[in-house]
């Protein structure tokens, strides 16, 4: 019995004498400290890349035919207020466009039910291109802000004041929106459709 006291006196004695930082201790039984931030360094914030499309402050990307990709509400509303998309489309653009759907877009529509089969139905138009999408779930609005990240050559057509208002922090990134039953476009070296 005397060994196995004198054992443990000595392991106890050397958890006191080594700290549990030391390197010399196993890696699972080592505890490891994260040092403290210095307050008055300078911090170091990485902003995104810009693309490449961007010449100043305007997106060289965009030119006819005009690519828009649709919201949910932008197709709603464009019921409501009695508009044809191709033809707004074309009275704010003065230019050949081609409208986009996500999946997303479509999934969320469907989720709705019967009282948006009108839309649903406009947006199967086979004047409307498909975009696949790749990622998890069926929130449109996340969808269409990550696309446009990506490829600057969209206009986004919606109505939304929450997506608006994060499209916005993307620089280059027309919005096109519903304003006195015709379509208007923002940010737009040249935009037709914007009342003045």
């Amino acid at each position: 019995m005397g060994n196995l006291k004198a054992a443990r006196k000595f392991a106890n004695k050397r958890r006191q004498i080594i700290k549990a930082t030391d390197e010399r201790i196993k890696e699972e039984d080592r505890v490891i400290r994260k040092k403290k931030e210095d307050e008055q360094a300078i911090k170091k914030i990485e902003a995104p890349k810009t693309s490449a499309a961007m010449f100043l402050k305007f997106n060289t990307q965009l030119g006819p035919p005009f690519h828009v990709l649709v919201d949910t509400n932008f197709i709603n509303f464009a019921i409501k207020n009695k508009i044809d998309v191709m033809t707004g489309f074309m009275d704010c653009l003065y230019a050949k466009t081609i409208p986009y759907v996500t999946d997303c877009v479509i999934g969320e529509l469907e989720k709705m039910g019967q009282k948006f089969k009108i839309a649903l139905k406009i947006l199967r138009d086979p004047r409307f291109k498909r975009l696949q999408c790749s990622h998890k779930g069926i929130y449109a609005d996340d969808c269409l802000v990550q696309r446009v990240t990506q490829h600057k050559c969209y206009i986004v057509a919606t109505c939304d004041k929450d997506l608006k208002r994060r499209i916005r922090k993307i620089p280059g990134v027309p919005i096109m929106y519903i304003s006195a039953h015709k379509f208007s476009i923002e940010r737009m070296p040249d935009a037709f459709g914007a009342s003045k």
